[in-house]
């Protein structure tokens, strides 16, 4: 009789330090899959000849499926009956890579949670060094691309320039985390269930070694070198995408929490008053550089600078009775006005410097002769967040004590 499959997990991507009810399972190897009907049978086939004569019956075989059109998870399961090692999940309400392993990884009974991908790019043999690495002592044991042993089989110069310029990012943005492995890209690893049961993960797109290495405990870390292979059959899933992720992914492991923090503390409904108020100051801005520029013929960087002041003025005004009404009553009187104008003023005014910068380049380089409003209204974005949070902290905030 075949295994039944496993059902699909739900709740916080996160590692139990209990394990699950097979005893005496030394490692579980997660396979995630889309579409790959056409290699379940070969690499369950490759990695359970190789198990069987190192670790027999202390392994497991976890193929996390997301609902594959071609039925990848069905043809898993009917492999179980001849491969009693393997276990077929199903997930119908979530999709990805990083999450399905996570997934797997809670189901898994082993010490040692392992990731090989389906498509035979990962040479199976590697498991055995990953796994004497991890018995040696290892928290971590990578196969890498990048050190003696490693490569790749045939991949073009465009695709080894993004890999190696990916890992270049990685450093700058994320340099204690990329810096600790030759390969952060590598989709090929084990880790001791200990050194990341507790944390929750919070992976974003495929790469879920930086997750590994970013929010567990990891001490020490082997790496292996292999060579990448050509897919076999089925499509290549790497695209652009991939790597817009992986820099989304750096970012916020360097966050360490603090984008959401953000987002908590964002103060949505005085910036939306400050984008309305600022919204009224570019149609302010737009008209009279139209009748300074357009109609009287003064020179693009005059009439930018006089329709500019205009605006800032307005926008002083509506800011100071709408935006900030609440922080305003706390310092009333003309002295206090006239110093918030003049500090609103000073802070616009070297946006302003900016904003004639951008708007020169954008209309003298960058877009065609005939399309100043363009510009203009291009370079007044690139500097209005800016502007909003220098207000919010500096301009309207209490600094004296009431009159």
């Amino acid at each position: 009789m075949p295994n039944p499959l496993l059902s699909g997990l739900v709740g916080p991507l996160q590692i139990s330090d209990a394990l699950n009810e097979k005893p005496g399972i030394r490692l579980s190897l997660i396979i995630p899959t889309y579409n790959e009907s056409s290699n379940v049978h070969k690499i369950v086939a490759q990695l359970t000849q190789l198990l069987d004569d190192f670790i027999p019956e202390q392994y497991e075989l976890i193929l996390v499926d997301d609902d594959s059109p071609d039925l990848t998870w069905k043809i898993a399961q009917s492999l179980t009956d001849k491969y009693p090692q393997l276990q077929a999940m199903r997930r119908e309400s979530e999709r990805g890579l990083s999450s399905a392993v996570i997934r797997g990884w809670q189901a898994a009974s082993g010490k040692v949670l392992g990731v090989i991908d389906a498509d035979l790019q990962h040479p199976p043999e590697i498991l055995l060094q990953l796994l004497h690495a991890i018995f040696d002592g290892a928290d971590l044991a990578v196969a890498s691309r990048h050190i003696e042993g490693g490569g790749v089989s045939d991949w073009s110069i465009a695709r080894r320039f993004l890999s190696r310029g990916a890992q270049v990012l990685g450093l700058i943005v994320c340099p204690a985390v990329v810096g600790r492995v030759s390969d952060p890209m590598s989709g090929y690893f084990m880790v001791r269930r200990s050194a990341i049961a507790g944390p929750a993960l919070n992976p974003l797109g495929y790469k879920i070694l930086l997750e590994v290495i970013g929010r567990g405990n990891v001490g020490d870390i082997a790496e292996v070198g292999y060579v990448f292979q050509e897919r076999e059959s089925g499509e290549s899933k790497v695209t652009w995408k991939q790597y817009v992720e992986y820099l989304g992914h750096l970012v916020r492991l360097r966050s360490q929490g603090r984008i959401s923090r953000f987002k908590q503390s964002f103060p949505r409904k005085r910036f939306s008053r400050y984008a309305i108020v600022g919204l009224f100051g570019v149609a302010v801005d737009m008209a009279v550089l139209y009748l300074l520029h357009d109609s009287l013929g003064l020179g693009l960087t005059t009439s930018k600078i006089i329709a500019a002041e205009t605006a800032i003025v307005s926008n002083f005004l509506c800011h100071d009775s709408w935006t900030f009404a609440d922080l305003v009553g706390k310092q009333t009187g003309m002295s206090h006005r006239a110093k918030r104008l003049l500090k609103f003023n000073t802070i616009c005014a070297i946006g302003l410097f900016f904003d004639v910068l951008l708007l020169n380049l954008f209309f003298n380089e960058i877009f065609e002769k005939n399309l100043p409003y363009l510009a203009n209204i291009i370079a007044i974005g690139a500097v209005a967040t800016w502007n909003f949070w220098v207000n919010l902290k500096l301009h309207w905030r209490v600094t004296a004590p009431p009159e």
